[in-house]
């Protein structure tokens, strides 16, 4: 955990980070840039590359014993006690086709547990922030709506046909067909509608570091549970599954 001190300061300090973050994302949403493809086929844009290029920048002169790890570049002072986990625009297709369903993450990691989330959607300028504990949107704290059963939740994905991929998609569906309303509102978002008491219910069947590591203190502190797909730690797990305390035991058992 974080002292109190340390959790004012870095808190200030990742606030600061996604200023910068924000200013550099709006001048490239929306317009005309090249999209590339990675290694692995997904797309990265100058968006991506030079904001995470900028929180670098910014972590290193003010934390130089601190360690980073971002999607785009890599590693920095590895084995560090405290590490910045960063994914620059997690939702990149989302950027790309112009939605709103994107956002900067960022995760301080202490002895390689994730102790501070941040989430920043900077077209709508909402801020998330937690730390375990409390989680507050924009400086206010934020809870998690919970319900009474599966058919009055709200449940979200990012891509219905990844489910099929890497987890088992009838079970699935079967959930699907349960709730209240099924959308593919996705990435880092469907998270933030959780935490803020929008929905019931977010998985993501595969997930890397830079893309769950902030959920965790984020869903913690507004008090939802947070596992991977099959209900164990998810900062060691490979993929998300955040719902409602009612919710998340019933969510594991029908899904595998």
């Amino acid at each position: 955990m974080l002292s109190i001190n340390e959790n004012k300061e870095f808190k200030k300090f990742a606030t600061n980070l996604t200023d910068i973050s924000g200013k550099n994302i709006k001048q490239y949403f929306r317009n005309n840039f090249s999209v590339e493809l990675k290694s692995d086929d997904s797309p990265v844009t100058i968006a991506d590359k030079t904001t995470e290029e900028k929180l670098r920048e910014l972590i290193m002169k003010e934390y130089p014993d601190h360690g980073i790890l971002g999607e785009e570049f890599g590693k920095h002072n590895e084995g560090a006690e405290y590490q910045w986990i960063l994914d620059p625009i997690d939702g990149t297709k989302s950027f790309i086709c112009g939605a709103v369903t994107f956002g900067t993450l960022i995760a301080l990691m202490k002895n390689n547990e994730p102790v501070l989330g941040v989430f920043h959607q900077p077209i709508l300028n909402e801020l998330l922030i937690g730390d375990n504990l409390t989680t507050e949107l924009n400086g206010n704290k934020v809870e998690i709506n919970d319900v009474v059963s599966i058919d009055k939740a709200v449940l979200l994905t990012t891509d219905h046909f990844a489910i099929g991929e890497y987890q088992n998609l009838d079970k699935f569906e079967a959930l699907a067909k349960k709730v209240k309303l099924y959308r593919q509102w996705g990435d880092c978002y469907g998270y933030y509608l959780v935490a803020s008491g929008f929905a019931q219910i977010m998985m993501d069947p595969i997930m890397s570091i830079w893309d769950s590591m902030a959920l965790i203190p984020i869903i913690n502190g507004a008090g939802g549970i947070i596992t991977d797909y099959q209900g164990k730690n998810p900062i060691t797990g490979q993929s998300i599954i955040a719902a409602t305390p009612n919710l998340h035991k019933e969510v594991i058992s029908m899904l595998n």
